[in-house]
């Protein structure tokens, strides 16, 4: 091994893909980052070029692995779908994620960190709800600098299309085409709801087709039943109109022998 291959080995640069810290101090707080991810993936699941993750570490700067952070939520828009240790800058075409989730916790302590982060490194759009306090702030980037969003009730992200409601505290979240952003479960729940929709309407068609066959054979034994009444209608008929000709023939025959059918005598008689 020559000295240049050690010292590359010396110098290789680890990049650990977690920062030893909790994905979320309470539950809400995870119901919350997962209830953003899961979204966003819903939403943008027919783009394969964007992606989309929660608590994923971001390192922006190549050689750097102490320059990180973690975003709760984080969209990088211009690049492929797919699993990620983290978020290495340099081989994403040097694209940052351009907008990003915090939802803050008591035990948030580097949120000032964080802004400072998201601003270096040209974040477009930055969304922060506070749980405990019930408040959501947002930032602008805008000449190198993330600039404070007014008012976020009722804001609309440029990037992203969803809707922003702040009620009572109460954060809600709406997709571009106004449907509310679900839960795992509630989205579970529809789709049962819709396999269900799907096979009591099933369990109908069939009953309907089977209806429908039944009353087909009752009509085909009905039509069976008057053809073989035509068949033995026709046959007595023509039963008729052989004893006819027959009697015709015999009303002939004894005419020729002046003796009349008519005449009751030889009926009575037995002549």
């Amino acid at each position: 091994m020559s000295q240049n291959q050690l010292i590359e080995i010396e110098d290789e640069i680890i990049y650990p893909e977690s920062d030893g810290k909790p994905m979320a101090d309470n539950t809400k707080q995870f119901d919350w980052i997962t209830h953003i991810v899961y979204n966003l993936r819903t939403q943008f699941r027919n783009n394969p070029n964007v992606f989309i993750a929660g608590d994923l570490l971001w390192y922006p700067v190549e050689s750097d692995n102490k320059n990180r952070h973690a975003p709760d939520a984080m969209v990088a828009f211009g690049r492929p779908r797919g699993h990620r240790g983290s978020y290495r800058q340099w081989l994403e075409n040097d694209i940052a994620p351009q907008v990003v989730f915090e939802i803050l916790s008591p035990a948030n302590t580097e949120m000032e960190e964080k802004f400072q982060f998201y601003q270096n490194y040209q974040v477009e759009e930055y969304y922060l709800y506070d749980l405990v306090k019930g408040q959501l702030k947002g930032w602008l980037c805008g000449g190198g600098q993330l600039h404070p969003i007014v008012s976020m009730h009722g804001w609309k992200s440029k990037r992203l299309g969803i809707r922003f409601e702040l009620i009572d505290k109460e954060l809600y979240l709406y997709h571009p085409d106004d449907s509310p952003f679900t839960t795992h479960t509630e989205e579970s729940n529809r789709a049962s709801e819709a396999a269900n929709r799907a096979l009591i309407e099933k369990q109908r068609a069939d009953t309907e087709a089977k209806a429908h066959q039944i009353e087909k054979q009752r009509a085909n034994t009905e039509a069976k039943a008057r053809q073989i009444e035509k068949q033995r209608a026709d046959i007595e008929a023509k039963r008729a109109e052989m004893a006819e000709t027959k009697l015709a023939r015999l009303q002939a025959l004894l005419a020729e022998k002046g003796i009349s059918l008519n005449d009751e005598d030889i009926f009575l008689n037995g002549q």
